[in-house]
This record gives structure tokens, C-alpha cells and sequence, in this order.
């Protein structure tokens, strides 16, 4: 495939305004698709409001190109390519950014959090453990995140839960041993220490769960 023009390319509003220049030096080294970006998602990123694709369907571009590009501009593609819809390329490019504290990265992990790949929800949990010490720059980048954009963490929250009761009771009895709640307590201890109070706590407080699917 040809590289995708990027001429009012859609996921040129999937980080904030001052990153415009390298987000479009990403798209430009970027296969174009047959498809569209299948939806989009709101949030807010230092005061900027961007709409993440759901879901895109490019193929990854060569490592040629890949090398081509400064390291910000690796990161935004890193960042895009986690929203693939295959879950392996998914994977890989998270594996590149969830280390990062820039804020444009923190919704690209958030929303990961709330989706049903299970090995994703281990490498995120793996690198966000830092979340429970306050005052690292995690704690300070999701903890700002998410009191900027509550409904959103709110809505993670219940897909959190709604996943494990969905495809993983059988392995997790108790919703306490499913990685996604102790990313979920990171995450609230993070808001926590940012908001000034507790951080509403959806998950259940026990193994059953009704309701759900």
C-alpha cells in the first residue's frame, strides 16, 4: 500500500494540538488503509480535548520508516498503533510506551486498561506497580488524568469488571486476583492523591458480581 496522505487525516486529533507537525510525520510513514478508523473516544489532555480512534486498520509501516523518525514521533506512532485491531500489534507498540509519563500517552494505556486482552492488562500492571509510590511521575501524569476526565475512568472501571465477569471468572474466581482490579487500585490511589479525596471505588467488593454480561 502507498502511504496515507495526511491532509486532514482524522487521527491528526488523537494528541493535542502541539504535537500537529510530528503527528503528521508519523502519518505520513504510515500504510493506508481500505478502512476508516472505527470510532473515536473523547478525553481531555491538559486542557486540550482529543478523539482517539477506537480502533485503526493500517498496516505497520517498515522498520526503515520506523527508524526515519525522531523519537516523539515514534512514540505518537507507538501510541496510534496500540489502538490496532489485531491484539498482538496492539501489544507490541504499548510495550514501547506504557514506561512513558507524557501526558498524550497516559489515554492510549487508560483505555487499554479497559479492554479484554489479558497479556495487554499484565504488561501494563507490570510497568504501573511504580503508581503505588505518590509523588513519581506516573502517580502525577494518571492521577491528573483521570480527575480531568471522570466519566471516562468511571466507564473503564465497569468494563474492567464487566470483562473478568465476562471471559475470565474461570480463571480469577475473586475479582481481587484479576489483574485489571489491581491496575484499577493504582489508578484510584493515583486520582486519589491528586483530587485531594477517595476516588469512587466501581469495582465489587466481592468475588460475585451480578449484572454483568
Amino acid at each position: 500500500m502507498q502511504p496515507r496522505s495526511n491532509s486532514s487525516d482524522p487521527l491528526l486529533t488523537a494528541f493535542p494540538a502541539e504535537l500537529a507537525s510530528d503527528a503528521e510525520a508519523v502519518l505520513a510513514v504510515m500504510p493506508g488503509s481500505r478502512l476508516q478508523p472505527h470510532a473515536s473516544f473523547s478525553v481531555v489532555v491538559e486542557g486540550q480535548k482529543i478523539l482517539i480512534p477506537y480502533r485503526l486498520y493500517n498496516d505497520e509501516p517498515p522498520t526503515d520508516a520506523v527508524a526515519s523518525l525522531s523519537s516523539r514521533q515514534r512514540q505518537l506512532l507507538h501510541c496510534l498503533y496500540s489502538r490496532h485491531c489485531d491484539g498482538l500489534v496492539r501489544q507490541r507498540h504499548l510495550e514501547k510506551v506504557v514506561d512513558s509519563t507524557n501526558p498524550w500517552v497516559v489515554p492510549f494505556v487508560v483505555q487499554l486498561v479497559g479492554e479484554y486482552v489479558l497479556e495487554i492488562l499484565v504488561v501494563i500492571c507490570d510497568e504501573l506497580r511504580d503508581l503505588a509510590t505518590p509523588g513519581t511521575g506516573g502517580y502525577l501524569a494518571y492521577g491528573q488524568f483521570i480527575v480531568d476526565n471522570p466519566a471516562f475512568f468511571a466507564r473503564v472501571q465497569r468494563q474492567v469488571v464487566s470483562y473478568w465477569s465476562c471471559y475470565y471468572r474461570g480463571t480469577y474466581a475473586s475479582f481481587r486476583g484479576y489483574p485489571g482490579c489491581t491496575l484499577l487500585d493504582l489508578l484510584r490511589s493515583a486520582a486519589s492523591d491528586r483530587a485531594g479525596h477517595p476516588w469512587p471505588n466501581l469495582a465489587p467488593a466481592g468475588a460475585r458480581v451480578d449484572g454483568y454480561c
